[in-house]
């Protein structure tokens, strides 16, 4: 499901991308419609959503409907951080967001039956999250495995583009954890060389890396949105970008305004309500929703929104999808 929120000019704002991606001076994407080896255009109605659409629109009856704001619908694609490629066409999202850990780790059999099933759905894997999860790929310390790391990234970022990946979530607490006693001015230092490197690495397939800022109890660094831009202009690389999770950006109470000033570096967003860490309902369930929002709004985001929380399409597919509608309008 994708909404426009403004009709503003699409220069520079990330959307999906095919193999005509094209990165432009300032370092965005921009998206060609459609998707290259024949697969079908993505349009704002697809058909395989036709018997869903009376059952979403039916959830969100009492809800106020722009018919401008449907008219317009081709702008904000939403997805969920998954790997089930059955429920989120049926509910009528626009793509999934699997754990790139998981792609990497796959035999080639293993790979090859996914890749089947991705190129049979009329979704694709737009984007990937937990880029790196084996545990002696470290960016930080005194032995940075570099060499691994490449290797890694390049088979990795590969069999991810093949998928349709066109962005890269890297979070990946353990990989950036900053040892006792380290250098912390060092530790920035490496984490920088490990994004050139990955930027590198990342163009070649046409991927945008976006870094994730944590909150404190899952990493020591990069914990808000400030702090991550501040890395992403310190390494200046047109592949290395940021997102915002607005459940960490609430767990460190961080200021929304973080989405005016660092919106031409944002490229991505994921979202929970952060009671409890679940799929979104109401505009009711938080009190800094409507000012997120209207940051969102006010500076044009036409990006993804991946939900990442708690729930399932059965339960919460229709009322997080009347939420956004609501929330974007």
């Amino acid at each position: 499901m994708m909404f426009d929120m403004s009709g503003v000019s699409s220069t520079g704002r990330l959307q999906s991308v095919d193999n005509r991606t094209l990165l432009r001076s300032h370092g965005r994407v921009e998206r060609h419609h459609g998707w290259s080896r024949g697969v079908k255009v993505l349009t704002p109605w697809r058909s395989h959503q036709e018997l869903t659409r009376r059952t979403f629109l039916a959830a969100i009856g009492a809800a106020t409907l722009s018919p401008l704001a449907w008219s317009k619908a081709e702008k904000v694609k939403l997805g969920v951080c998954t790997s089930d490629l059955a429920g989120a066409p049926k509910y009528g999202f626009d793509y999934i967001e699997p754990a790139a850990a998981d792609i990497a780790g796959m035999s080639e059999d293993q790979f090859r039956q996914y890749a089947d099933q991705v190129l049979s759905s009329p979704i694709r894997c737009e984007a990937f999250n937990s880029f790196i999860r084996r545990p002696e790929l470290v960016v930080v310390g005194n032995e940075v495995p570099r060499r691994a790391l490449s290797d890694y990234m390049h088979a990795c970022l590969a069999r991810c583009r093949k998928l349709g990946a066109s962005l890269m979530v890297w979070g990946s607490a353990g990989s950036r954890k900053v040892p006792d006693d380290f250098s912390r001015q060092r530790a920035r230092q490496q984490i920088a060389e490990f994004l050139q490197m990955a930027g590198d690495i990342a163009r070649r397939y046409e991927i945008v890396i976006a870094i994730e800022p944590l909150r404190r109890q899952e990493s020591n660094i990069l914990n808000t949105g400030a702090e991550t831009l501040e890395m992403v202009r310190m390494v200046k690389h047109p592949n290395v970008r940021m997102i915002l999770d607005y459940f960490h950006l609430r767990e460190e109470n961080e200021d929304p305004r973080i989405v005016e000033t660092a919106q031409h570096e944002i490229v991505h967003l994921h979202f929970a309500n952060p009671q409890g860490r679940v799929w979104p309902h109401d505009l009711s369930e938080d009190a800094h929703y409507e000012s997120f929002f209207r940051y969102l709004k006010n500076v044009g985001y036409t990006g993804r929104i991946s939900i990442e929380g708690r729930g399932s399409f059965d339960a919460d597919a229709a009322r997080s999808l009347a939420f956004f509608h609501q929330a974007l309008a």
